[in-house]
């Protein structure tokens, strides 16, 4: 009996260290995933608040079009220069909201009607324009990867949130206009003037604008300049709503 009894306690000892081992690996791991959330949000509310003040340098999407051209052994153009908003002409800054984003001064960061609206159309197989506001670009471009998933989605709404609250309209604006992709390596809005009219941002008349603006939904596949007959009626569109739209105030 009393081997049995030894028996029975050394097994009983062997079992502990496994449930030891198990319940310090979750531990660890519960640790590392909670540092890793606050590293996370820690970050991005920094380079939110950073890029409040700083001109943004680059963003994803220049360096993804980098790697592109390089892999695909094509000859690498990149153009971008940053303005200030008041350098750039109140007719480009009217344009994208005619073009993208028409409720952009009143909305928080979120067309939920425009966004309902895409949704519709997309279950019926319709070419549509997107329903992502200003804001929602801005966020993409500047903190995150082309692409479409839950994941990036949430983030992006998160960032979304963020520049509404930290930055205000008119920095949204300023740096949409100055970090969205252009033309072929074009990025901002003094390169794509200077890429499409040869003159400064702030020069731009209504119809230049309007041009500018009819090709980003893809900027590397129509031209803004000796345009096609789609392009020539989304400038002529643009620039109705334009007259529509009044004094811009921040």
């Amino acid at each position: 009996m009393a081997t049995k009894i030894t028996s029975k306690k050394s097994a009983a000892k062997k079992k502990q260290p496994a449930i030891k081992e198990s319940v310090g690996f979750k531990g660890k791991l519960t640790r590392f995933l909670f540092k890793a959330v606050l590293w996370f949000f820690g970050l991005s509310i920094f380079f939110v608040v950073l890029f409040k003040f700083v001109p943004v340098p680059f963003t994803p999407l220049m360096v993804i079009r980098v790697i592109e051209n390089k892999s695909a052994g094509k000859e690498f153009y990149f153009s971008h220069d940053w303005e200030p908003i008041e350098n750039i002409s109140i007719n480009l800054q009217k344009a994208v909201i005619a073009s993208e984003d028409g409720t952009f001064l009143s909305h928080n960061g979120f067309d939920f009607r425009a966004m309902q609206k895409a949704y519709k159309n997309n279950e019926r197989g319709r070419r549509i324009k997107g329903g992502s506001t200003i804001s929602q670009q801005t966020a993409k471009n500047v903190f995150l990867w082309q692409g479409r998933s839950y994941l990036r989605k949430g983030l992006e709404a998160y960032f979304t949130v963020l520049i509404e609250l930290v930055w205000g309209k008119e920095r949204i604006m300023e740096v949409y206009l100055n970090s969205i992709e252009m033309g072929d390596g074009v990025y901002g809005a003094q390169a794509a003037a200077e890429h499409w009219y040869r003159k400064d941002a702030s020069n731009l008349t209504k119809i230049q604008a309007a041009g500018i603006a009819a090709i980003l939904p893809n900027p590397r596949k129509y031209s803004a300049t000796s345009s096609s007959s789609y392009i020539n009626g989304r400038k002529s569109k643009i620039v109705r709503i334009m007259g529509h739209i009044g004094k811009i105030e921040y």
